[in-house]
């Protein structure tokens, strides 16, 4: 093929060139066409969010990166250190707190989606002079041995002794029409509390005391 000039000046070489660029724009419009929002720019932070919650029994006012989770909130802006960032995916348990009666993975949830709900964290359960009853049977039945995992351990036992109690069945539940407690559904429903140093089986001594002692 010859690389003569066409009509408007160029090689056949250079309007080759210049339909091929002109076709690759049309096949992807949202890499070379799509606008440019001023919100969108590298660099430039969203604007702040503001929530309230109760958390612990005092209502709390943040206002926030509405990035910021649940977890980070707690950790860095009201510096209630006892929920720990273990995993940072939902998969260890150890960021458990309960929210509105249920337990939640608090590094998995923004801050800005518990406008107006109620959280309990360990700090709010109980204190060194006054212990919750599953905190004292912690200790009692050893059920910890780092206790990195253990604040998230305990919120989640409470909550699922609660789960329990309101019928909530389990996947280990034989009788959908009648839950009831037993080690094996504390296991199960602990599962997503990891303990690296495989406390497990004093953790579940430790629930079935809280359960027969307490009746919870």
């Amino acid at each position: 093929m010859t690389d003569e000039p066409t009509r408007d000046g160029l090689s056949r070489r250079e309007l080759i060139g210049t339909g091929a660029a002109a076709a690759s724009l049309v096949a992807t419009p949202s890499l070379a066409l799509a606008p440019t929002s001023p919100s969108a720019e590298p660099g430039q932070p969203p604007e702040k969010a503001t929530v309230s919650f109760t958390i612990n029994g005092k209502r709390e006012t943040l206002t926030l990166d509405p990035r910021t989770t649940l977890l980070d909130a707690a950790r860095e802006h009201l510096r209630l250190t006892g929920s720990k960032k273990g995993c940072d995916h939902g998969q260890c348990g150890a960021c458990t707190m309960i929210v509105d009666g249920r337990r939640i993975n608090s590094c998995l949830t923004l801050a800005v989606m518990h406008d107006g709900d109620t959280i309990t964290t360990i700090e709010g359960l109980g204190a060194p002079d006054h212990l919750h009853p599953m905190q004292a049977a912690f200790v009692a039945h050893d059920g910890y041995q780092c206790g990195y995992c253990t604040p998230g351990q305990i919120c989640s036992s409470v909550a699922m002794l609660g789960e329990i109690a309101a019928g909530i069945p389990s996947h280990v539940t034989p009788d959908l029409a009648a839950v009831a407690f037993s080690d094996a559904e504390v296991r199960e429903r602990m599962s997503g509390n990891i303990c690296r140093c495989a406390a497990y089986p004093n953790i579940v001594a430790a629930i079935r005391d809280v359960h027969e002692s307490h009746g919870a």
